[in-house]
Order: structure tokens, then sequence, then C-alpha cells
């Protein structure tokens, strides 16, 4: 009996050694990024030459060097999304768009893929900053002739132009034009059809890059905004005439204008002029207090 006994623990132990060992040997796989990329924490993260560096030492190397400032940053971003929920603290679309709008005519050509990431990852950081502004600003009272008179100095300010993003290349005639619509109807590159074919020395080199242009803006070359007008987004044009020669436009983006009366923006004015007022750093470590923190760096 005893001997049954000690044969039944023996393959209880050989059981859950074996299932151990398979648990050990699978993947574990954690995230990499936002965009459900995976790595698993056994394999090295590089190589070098004859060496590795493994998940552990990656990991310990970012949390001495940027652990404590970024955790930071995640408790900050917290507070204020907690407080600005409590408190009914919101943030008009329309300052976003007007936001958005405005960073993305500071930036190059880009990809959908690239725009949608910026995007979204400008709009997180639009709301928490005019988030971080309320919640700063709400015990101060700035007077209302003052906020008007501020608004009507520099209101022209708070909106935002209709504006295109556009390249194009100019060539001397027809023949070449046609040329060029056959190669980018093949798929060709517009960029690099613009540095081979163009004659616009002060673009060419530039793959034909116009930049950004406000709608209403004197510069626009001669017969543009007509053709743009109803074209799609990342599309090209037909060719045509201007007096600098045949032409074809590239629309990359159309921002549409975002426009505010008075009473729609009032309270950013105000807390704009509060911020003023305070005369220090915008910090959300200020209100942790608010609410109940802690951390591993407490000492």
């Amino acid at each position: 009996m005893q001997r049954k006994l000690l044969w039944a623990m023996i393959a209880i132990l050989i059981m859950t050694n074996i299932a151990t060992l398979i648990l050990w040997q699978q993947d574990e796989t954690v995230s990499l990024d936002h965009n459900n990329n995976q790595i698993n924490q056994r394999d090295p993260v590089a190589s070098v030459g004859n060496g590795t560096i493994s998940y552990n030492e990656w990991m310990l190397t970012l949390r001495e060097s940027h652990g404590k400032r970024q955790l930071k940053s995640m408790m900050n971003q917290r507070v204020v999304r907690q407080l600005a929920e409590e408190n009914n603290v919101t943030i008009d679309d329309k300052i976003i768009a007007r936001e958005v709008a405005q960073l993305t005519t500071m930036q190059g050509v880009m990809t959908k893929e690239e725009t949608k990431n910026k995007e979204e990852q400008w709009r997180k950081d639009i709301q928490y900053r005019y988030l971080l502004e309320a919640l700063l600003t709400a015990d101060i009272d700035i007077p209302d002739e003052k906020v008007k008179n501020y608004y009507e100095d520099y209101k022209r300010q708070y909106d935002f132009k209709a504006s295109s993003q556009v390249s194009h290349i100019v060539v001397s005639n027809m023949k070449t034009a046609s040329r060029v619509i056959s190669e980018l109807e093949e798929g060709a590159s517009f960029n690099l059809l613009a540095q081979e074919y163009s004659i616009d020395e002060e673009t060419r080199d530039n793959g034909g890059y116009l930049g950004f242009l406000v709608n209403t803006s004197q510069f626009w070359p001669e017969g543009y905004l007509d053709k743009i007008k109803n074209m799609a987004e990342r599309s090209f044009s037909d060719p045509f005439e201007t007096n600098a020669g045949i032409a074809i436009v590239y629309l990359h983006r159309k921002l549409p204008s975002v426009t505010f009366n008075y009473d729609e923006i009032k309270p950013y004015v105000e807390r704009e002029l509060a911020i003023n007022q305070m005369n220090q750093p915008l910090s959300a470590e200020v209100l942790w207090d608010e609410l109940e923190t802690n951390w591993i760096y407490d000492e």
C-alpha cells in the first residue's frame, strides 16, 4: 500500500514538473507599443557581434534612466483627467481641431498612417494641456472688461484659416506633361517625378513641394486654387496651362477654417490671462494632494 502511494506521489511530481516545463517554454509575450506589436521576453531584444542584449537588461536601463520621469508623467495625466471628470471640465472640440490644424501646418508631407498616429497623440496632448490650465486657474478671477479688451486686440490669433498642402510639377510642354501623367497613373512617385521633370528650380529638388498655403493668400500660383477646389486629398490634377508652363498639382491635405465667436472663446481667453497672472510653470503635481496618490518613489 505504501509502495503504491509512493509511486502515485512520484507520478504527480513528474506530471507537475512536465507541466511547469511546458509553461516555462511557452512564449511570454509583452506589448512593444500601442500598435499591438508583441515581443517575447525570453528572446534577446538585440544582438551585437557575438553578444546579445536581453529584455531584462533593456527594461532595467529604461527604468533607471526614464522610469521616474515617465511614471510622474503618467500620474499627472491620471490626476488631471480624474479631477476634470469630477469637476465637469471639458474642452471644446473646435479648440482641439484648431490646435491640430496649426500643428499639421508645421509638418511636411505625411502618409495617412503617419497623419492618423500624429493626430491621435496631438489630441491627447492638447486636451491634457487645456484641462490642466482649467484646473489650475479655476479660482482665479479675471474681470470681464480685461478679457474683452484682450480678445479685441488679439482675436485673429484664435481663428484658423482654411489652408491646403500642395506640391507641383511644372514642365515646358503638354507632351512632357502627358508622359508625367502616364507615369503617375502607373504608380510612380510624384516627388521623384518632380525632381526628374520639373523646370521650377525653387521646388524641384524638394519634390515640387510648395507647403501649406492659406486659401486666401495672394501667393498661390496662377490657377492652382481653382484646380484643387474639387480635388480629393492625396490626388493629382490634370495638366493645365499657367504663366510658368504646364503644371500638374498634387493635393496632399485640405484643412478647413476654424472660427470662434466671443462667447465660444471667452473661457479660454480667461484661462490664458490667468496663466499669465500666475507667472509659474504649468505643473499637475500641485494637484496631486486633491486625490489620494502614492508611488514607488515616495521617500
